[in-house]
């Protein structure tokens, strides 16, 4: 007779331990649920769906392109300056949607996060795929109009155009990890998330050149200003689907690439430290929500 040994009971783990973002790329079929509960959600009732990914940022374009452009004459100083913006445009609104979607995604999942045990985590990040999804109408636009003003694809370019967006998407993806924990216990945050955009909008040479602060701004702003990760993003994006259409004689900022190493290893470093708070406040999610 065989004595069948019992298997060996799973490792307890304590409440809240999820299992970090490792188990959250496990669960794919989660993952996908979430993404589309959360469009499903987004344009729900809506007759164009995912048609205002076109519209939000045509409008937005338009009324940028206009009063900056046309009014202020930046359109007379910077060549072919409807590629120049919407290439900067669409990467940071990446960005300010990554930002804005993932400090809301725990708390807008209340009733799962207290009721249901799965990766935490789950939450900011398909926020952040929800937003790539948003993301990826405007690509194709900077795209078909960069073609039109005469851009070929190339090496060095599309370098750098996916260097400018792991920037983006990395230092995002952090921040949002990081504002997401905190949201749950100070929902104040949502408010200064709100109001950021309209700093983060202006902090970037998208609307205008760089140039313009070199030029008006004293040295050490200049400094702070060339220092911001997000700026080296949108050179590198424009640099990637602008700069080929052109003449190749505007100066981007100096030491363009080094700096973008740097950006990127601070988007690193920023990613780990939101995972780390992420994974230390989230045993407490349950009993704030």
């Amino acid at each position: 007779m065989t004595i069948t040994q019992p298997r060996p009971a799973a490792p307890m783990r304590p409440p809240g331990d999820s299992g970090g973002l490792r188990e959250t790329f496990r669960n794919k079929y989660l993952l996908r649920l979430l993404v589309r509960r959360e469009l499903r959600a987004r344009y729900k009732g809506s007759f164009l769906g995912l048609g205002w990914s076109y519209v939000r940022p045509a409008v937005q374009f338009a009324v940028y392109f206009y009063v900056v452009g046309v009014f202020l004459g930046t359109n007379r100083s910077v060549e072919d300056f409807p590629v120049y913006l919407f290439s900067g445009m669409v990467l940071i609104n990446l960005f300010t949607e990554t930002l804005h979607s993932t400090t809301r995604s725990v708390t807008g999942n209340a009733p799962l996060v207290r009721k249901v045990f799965l990766p935490r985590e789950l939450f900011p990040t398909a926020s952040t795929l929800v937003s790539l999804v948003h993301f990826l109408p405007g690509v194709l636009i900077v795209m078909v109009a960069s073609v039109a003003s005469g851009w070929r694809p190339s090496p060095v370019a599309l370098g750098a155009g996916a260097l400018g967006l792991a920037i983006i998407v990395v230092l995002g993806f952090g921040i949002g990890l990081a504002f997401a924990a905190v949201n749950v216990f100070f929902r104040d945050l949502e408010q200064v998330v709100d109001i950021s955009m309209i700093v983060i909008t202006w902090s970037v040479p998208m609307i205008y050149p760089w140039t313009h602060v070199r030029d008006h701004a004293p040295g050490w702003v200049l400094d702070l200003y060339l220092a911001n990760p997000l700026v080296s993003a949108i050179s590198l994006f424009q640099r990637a689907f602008w700069y080929p259409g052109t003449d190749e004689t505007f100066a981007f900022p100096p030491d363009l690439y080094e700096r973008a190493g740097v950006a990127l290893a601070e988007a690193v470093l920023v990613f780990l430290a939101g995972r780390v708070l992420f994974a230390r406040m989230q045993k407490r999610f349950a009993q704030e929500l």
